[in-house]
């Protein structure tokens, strides 16, 4: 199954045969002080710099987001689309909990789109599966609801039942533009909820092979040497059926070992983007 964004000029696929699609997730001011500050001032120099820094570490598409305190968020979000549409070809993930910034930033955007996100609750549901489906949109889904985020990976599928039950049932969405985040849970908190992802990411695969996604350094959180835990644990979930991960780019180490599953697993033909990549790393080095 293939789930298919695009820019005004650039289509990017998504699928299992398909190299690892790698978001940059820079382009948020979460936990970034001076960025929030900049935003106040209606100031989007950041944005500019995380846009290239993301593309030059290996960013195949770009997430943005600017939730922030006292930020206008549908106005800014809309203008760090235009701004990043008019940098790069690359398809936007539009990135926000506010549904008047989801409209906002998918009216102001030249092609079609990836949302982050939905969850199985029905207000959420009902709020943004209209937006999507007007705008033909993609969008990523989270198998959590009112209740709980599941414990159980079986409960976690009910949840990706149903959405996709209403996704396509009610509001007439194809199935391939649902883009399931089987929810990266920190390893640190419980050593068992990083298996538990893994068998959510498997069932998924095997009972709807829709495409997947998540937030990749979200298994590392409050652990020590996070790259190498991010490192060892993407690739672990590309051979269960994960398709793609919204990562910092910037990080060499996990970029690697993404470009690695894929020759691996047969999704880079005749390894020619791991050598093109080794290559580009030596001139780099002699220059």
């Amino acid at each position: 199954m293939h789930t298919v964004v695009r820019s005004a000029t650039k289509e990017l696929i998504i699928g299992h045969d398909q190299p690892f699609c790698i978001i940059g997730e820079r382009i948020n001011p979460t936990g970034r002080k001076k960025f929030q500050e900049e935003l106040r001032a209606g100031d989007l120099s950041s944005v500019a710099r995380d846009v290239e820094d993301q593309i030059a570490g290996g960013a195949m598409m770009l997430d943005v987001n600017m939730g922030a305190p006292f930020v206008d968020e549908p106005d800014m979000l809309a203008k760090a689309i235009k701004l990043v549409q008019g940098m790069t070809d690359m398809p936007i993930c539009i990135d926000s909990s506010v549904v008047e910034a989801l409209e906002a930033g998918l009216a102001a955007y030249d092609g079609k789109a990836l949302v982050n996100s939905i969850t199985a609750e029905d207000d959420r549901m009902a709020a943004i599966l209209p937006l999507v489906k007007k705008y033909g949109a993609a969008v990523i889904a989270l198998p959590n609801d009112h209740d709980e985020i599941p414990d159980d990976p079986h409960k976690r599928l009910e949840l990706v039942g149903k959405i996709v039950e209403v996704a396509t049932k009610e509001y007439g969405i194809a199935m391939e533009d649902l883009v399931i985040d089987p929810l990266a849970m920190p390893i640190g908190a419980d050593h068992t909820l990083v298996w538990k992802t893994l068998e959510t990411i498997r069932l998924v695969r095997d009972t709807y092979g829709l495409n997947m996604t998540l937030g990749a350094s979200n298994v590392s959180f409050g652990m020590p040497d996070r790259h190498t835990i991010n490192s060892v644990f993407t690739p672990m979930a590309m051979t269960v059926g994960l398709t793609s991960a919204i990562m910092d780019s910037r990080t060499e180490s996990i970029v690697r070992s993404v470009k690695a599953g894929d020759l691996m697993m047969g999704n880079d033909e005749w390894g020619g983007n791991w050598i093109a990549a080794h290559r580009a790393r030596q001139a780099a080095a002699e220059s």
